[in-house]
């Protein structure tokens, strides 16, 4: 018999997010290197430049790899033969943990939890509760596996209940490119297969858990349906030409994981669930002794690489720049830009279209201004914001057109594609939208000078901030014309796959 005093669960489950907030899992960094080094499309190898410098950022200076720091899945193999010193229920221990990992003021992890999901959604304002699950097992130790998903690539899942006889292969192949970049390739791919809806949803979730061994596999080949599949839709879906950030390019995923479950006659039920590039799960036991304390990794064990300004780098005085300016630019051009840009992401455009509808005035001029898509991490020390990459834009086209037309905005900063609607008004109001890498988001707040909150404070990490910005690379995703990268790249990438004038 195992007793598992209270504070070691809580202690362990507090160090193990405060672990993957900044550290990459080793065989992820190696897998993007690999990918790295043999990128042939320009875009996206910069793309992946710029997350494997921000990780080392993270892992130096002990900050999140991205602003998103996640919704907390824990998972939980508690042996029989264990007994619990504590006068709280393990879920209340587990979401401790979390409490006391998102409210370290050391590493202020931002809080993205809302109740009353589909009401007040107010902010819990500690990340809890934690999703969690659990599994009697034989044995005296209790086994916990603790991972913190990103809420633009959890947003991206897909789930169908497909007739016996169709096939995993093509459903997925269909389903990946209508993902779009917003789950911030190249990641994982987690698909589940079999059982009922929810076993499906869980085998997805659960299988990213796995390392990255795709190469080991291609290396001694498969020995069951399920890594035939992972074979088969690793080769296929990087073929699909996606890319880096939905760039165009030869990797879009750095591995496929599939789990599957026996199902009834009648089903088949597939799930895909993706991991993005801020890839974070970590796994302890405890076993009686004390609390549990993950080993940091070698920095030595991250790549040494730099960016280089290409000729095609244009740099920006967001403070001067001109609608007559922006016509000028070309889709795929990458821009630093400097000077003054105001933030806002859902919850602040929201207020501010409904203000408009009013007929009210705005708390802020938009007029000629450029507003990025982002929910800042609080600062630290002599921080003056912390982690500040950009969330997924496709959630802000339903504003974009009055945005445009009734503010006099000139332009938008984001992440992934935008979808019809969006880039229609873009180019009927001669805007444009630029894209940043999600996944980069120590790197892009490195960027940032200044940072002051200039309305809807209230909104928290959601109010609009003002920031002022040095030399924040961005790349021209929507052009005044409304030619889109993320639509051209991907057709371009995989015309020079399929006619071997690439090689994966």
């Amino acid at each position: 018999m195992t007793t598992i005093r209270q504070d070691d669960l809580i202690d362990s489950v507090a160090d193990a997010l405060q672990f993957i907030s900044y550290y990459h899992p080793q065989d992820f960094i190696q897998a993007l290197n690999k990918a790295y080094e043999k990128e042939a499309n320009p875009a996206a190898k910069d793309a992946m430049a710029q997350i494997l410098i921000n990780s080392r950022m993270c892992a130096q200076g002990h900050r999140p790899i991205c602003q998103d720091t996640g919704i907390v899945t824990v998972k939980l193999k508690v042996g029989m033969n264990v007994q619990w010193d504590a006068d709280m229920s393990v879920t209340d221990m587990v979401n401790e943990g979390v409490r006391r990992a998102y409210n370290n003021p050391d590493n202020v992890l931002r809080a993205s939890i809302l109740e009353d999901p589909d009401g007040a959604r107010k902010n819990t304002g500690d990340n809890t509760p934690a999703v969690i699950h659990y599994e009697i097992v034989p044995g005296d130790t209790v086994d916990v596996y603790v991972a913190a998903k990103g809420g633009g690539s959890e947003a991206k899942s897909k789930f169908a209940m497909l007739n016996p006889s169709d096939s995993v292969v093509d459903w997925v192949l269909e389903m990946v490119p209508k993902m779009g970049a917003g789950w911030c390739p190249p990641g994982m791919l987690g698909i589940g297969i079999g059982g009922t809806a929810e076993k499906a949803m869980l085998l997805a979730k659960e299988s990213l858990l796995d390392p990255i061994d795709i190469q080991e596999l291609q290396e001694r080949g498969a020995s069951n349906r399920a890594e035939e599949l992972r074979l088969e839709l690793y080769d296929k879906v990087n073929k699909l030409g996606i890319g880096a950030q939905g760039l165009g390019g030869l990797t879009t995923v750095l591995d496929v994981k599939v789990r599957d479950y026996p199902t009834h006659a009648a089903n088949k039920a597939v799930a895909i669930i993706p991991n993005c590039a801020a890839t974070r799960h970590t796994h302890f036991t405890l076993d009686g002794s004390g609390a549990a304390r993950q080993t940091p990794p070698k920095l030595e064990d991250w790549p040494e690489i730099t960016r280089e300004a290409g000729a095609n780098t244009r740099r920006v005085n967001l403070d001067e720049v001109t609608r007559e300016d922006v016509l000028g630019w070309q889709p795929g051009e990458t821009l630093l830009l400097n000077g003054k840009m105001l933030t806002g992401r859902d919850a602040a455009h929201k207020k501010m279209v409904d203000i408009l509808a009013r007929g009210e005035k705005l708390p802020v001029d938009l007029q000629g201004r450029f507003i990025y898509y982002v929910g800042p991490v609080d600062p630290v020390r002599e921080e003056v914001v912390g982690p500040a990459g950009p969330t997924t834009a496709t959630r802000m086209d339903k504003f974009t057109r009055t945005m445009l037309e009734e503010t006099g905005l000139l332009g938008m900063i984001g992440k992934a594609e935008r979808g019809p609607a969006a880039i229609d008004a873009i180019r009927d109001n001669q805007a444009v939208y630029l894209m940043a890498v999600g996944g980069a988001a120590y790197l892009v707040a490195q960027a940032i000078k200044d940072a002051k909150v200039v309305a809807f404070p209230e909104l928290g990490m959601e109010a609009i901030y003002e920031f002022d910005v040095q030399d924040m690379p961005v790349t021209v995703a929507v052009d005044s014309k409304g030619e889109s990268v993320h639509n051209t790249g991907p057709l371009i990438w995989k015309h020079k796959i399929e006619e071997g004038e690439v090689q994966g």
